[in-house]
């Protein structure tokens, strides 16, 4: 991969505390605001203000704010809060946003290397520093540190081991049981715990999962998807608000922070300021056709990380390694497909469970992607010779599988659904540093998504058919919510609202993790698998493991 030449102090902080978070978040370019994050921002709001300047007079006293200052020889560069001294004697003033830690020293080992850090680039400018001092916020104290021969010896081979990992280019291991995981930003990313169990369960080739895992997921989202469908709509910026207008009408309006995506259906319109807005929050604008075909995707700055990319290049071309991923995506699609039949269809026959049942097995061991494709088809077969008995009550009926155009409301549904649903998860793969459009199974083709097509198939009975079925059996879709268009049907305006409002429920719907054991929504499970996935190629874990329901 190469190394940096420059070394960010605080990253040297970040990876005295945890070698994988300073990957994580340097290397990889990854990286989410928590509440302690948040706070620290704006506990440093003055101090990460340039004020004042260091003048070449030995007699010139300091006082400067937010100085930037780089050492090549030592391969450092750091930005320091409060530069302090009388001349060429500095000391070097690094803002806490806590209070002062009840240990022996007043302060952890990772601020103190920081702080020593900050000397040798002080010092390689030609500033004498003996001492630096870390300033508690909240305690309103200020703890010096003296920069004695085995702190620096520390510091020093930090670096070096820093530059190392760096160059190695390989993720180091997860904290085991730490409780530095548990108020860690990047949780969700890291996935310590998850990543520890499946390597525990891989090693014992076993299985049981552990009776206990920490929480370390979100308890909810507080970002939602908003969705605009209709000709003659536009989208216009207002403050720290989106406005959605039909004409000269305001139809809606959302909190820009509480906006996860936007989706426009058919001639949205959207301003320019706020296209610019959306993108710089990193947002995504995913535009759509009156009858949800994706056309494409307006996102700020793509994600930083390579090293993921370069890797999912790797094995998409190595077809060894595609087919190893694909039986696994393919098997936990055939086991879903299982499940929701054998949870509803109460006349389902035995032998039609014992057939899904031996696919799933068969699609684990395909020698080939051919025969993969082969065993697949046969499931589908199966699965939707089933699927129009697990419509109660309704007027509406399933036979089979049709498409392009569907020629049968439950099939309009099914397509608009698996549109959202690939939309989703073509949006997660971007966030986690995908290109979504190279996948393992489906095979690259222009504008397919394919990565997305991919990950989408574990989902699609547990989210797009079984909100279908939902829809169809409370009666929420009539007759009137579907118009014929030429030879095929689709759905009408507020149909597609309605399609869409049964979706995002079963989108926010908490349900228990098979493996890991704490409860999660689907829209969250999205995101843990497409990370898992990543995983995987990183040589973390030996094997992709598919989200199946039990």
């Amino acid at each position: 991969m190469g190394g940096p030449d420059l070394i960010p102090a605080r990253m040297l902080n970040e990876f005295a505390y945890c070698p994988r978070l300073c990957y994580i978040e340097w290397i990889q370019g990854e990286f989410i605001d928590s509440s302690d994050t948040t706070d620290g921002r704006f506990q440093h709001r003055r101090v990460d203000l340039e004020k004042g300047c260091i003048k070449d007079d030995e007699h010139e006293p300091i006082h400067a704010r937010s100085v930037y200052m780089t050492a090549p020889e030592v391969g450092l560069a750091c930005r320091i809060d409060l530069l302090e001294g009388d001349g060429f004697r500095v000391t070097p003033v690094d803002y806490k946003r806590g209070e002062v830690p009840e240990i022996p020293e007043k302060i952890y080992e990772p601020d103190r290397v920081q702080l020593c850090a900050q000397c040798l680039v002080l010092r390689e400018n030609g500033f004498e520093c003996v001492e630096g001092i870390a300033y508690f916020i909240r305690s309103r104290k200020r703890v010096a540190v003296k920069f004695d021969d085995e702190l620096v010896k520390r510091t020093k081979d930090l670096i070096a081991e820093l530059r190392r990992v760096a160059e190695r280019g390989i993720i180091p291991p997860p904290l085991k049981d730490s409780p530095k995981c548990v108020r860690c930003s990047i949780a969700s990313i890291c996935l310590p715990d998850e990543v520890n169990l499946l390597r525990k369960i891989s090693d014992a080739d076993e299985t049981e999962t552990a009776p206990h895992i920490r929480r370390l997921l979100p308890d909810r989202d507080d970002a939602k998807p908003v969705y605009v469908i209709g000709q003659g709509h536009t989208v216009r910026k207002k403050g720290d608000r989106l406005e959605i207008w039909n004409k000269d009408e305001k139809v809606g309006d959302a909190k820009l922070r509480e906006i996860s995506q936007l989706s426009l259906y058919g001639g949205v319109e959207i301003t320019t300021p706020a296209m610019v807005e959306l993108m710089q929050r990193c947002i995504p604008v995913i535009h759509f056709s009156y009858g949800g075909w994706f056309h494409g995707i307006c996102i700020g700055t793509t994600h930083k990380n390579v090293e993921l990319r370069i890797r999912q290049y790797q094995s998409a071309t190595d077809p060894e390694r595609a087919l190893l991923l694909a039986r696994k995506i393919i098997a936990g699609k055939i086991r879903n497909c299982r499940t929701l039949i054998r949870r509803n269809d109460s006349e389902v026959q035995r032998e039609t469970l014992v057939t899904l049942a031996r696919l799933a097995k068969n699609a684990e061991s395909a020698n080939s992607a051919d025969s993969l494709l082969g065993i697949e088809g046969a499931a589908a077969e199966v699965y939707f010779s089933r699927l129009g008995c697990l419509l109660k009550g309704t007027q509406f009926s399933f036979e089979n599988r049709n498409k392009r155009p569907p020629r049968d409301p439950v099939n309009a549904v099914l397509s608009y659904l698996y549109a959202v649903l690939v939309k989703d998860v073509f949006v997660t793969l971007l966030a986690v540093g995908f290109d979504p459009y190279l996948g393992f199974y489906h095979r690259p083709r222009y504008g397919r998504p394919a990565l997305a097509l991919d990950m989408m198939e574990e989902f699609r009975p547990l989210i797009a058919d079984s909100v279908a079925l939902t829809l169809f059996n409370n009666k929420e879709l009539s007759k009137n919510d579907f118009q014929r268009t030429g030879i095929g049907i689709s759905l009408t305006s507020d149909g597609k609202r309605t399609v869409i409002e049964g979706y995002e429920r079963r989108m926010e719907t908490e349900i228990r993790h098979p493996l890991f054991g704490y409860k999660v929504s689907y829209r969250r499970v999205l995101e843990i698998q497409a990370r898992l996935l990543a995983r995987m190629l990183s040589g973390e874990i030996r094997e992709y493991p598919p989200f199946c329901t039990r």
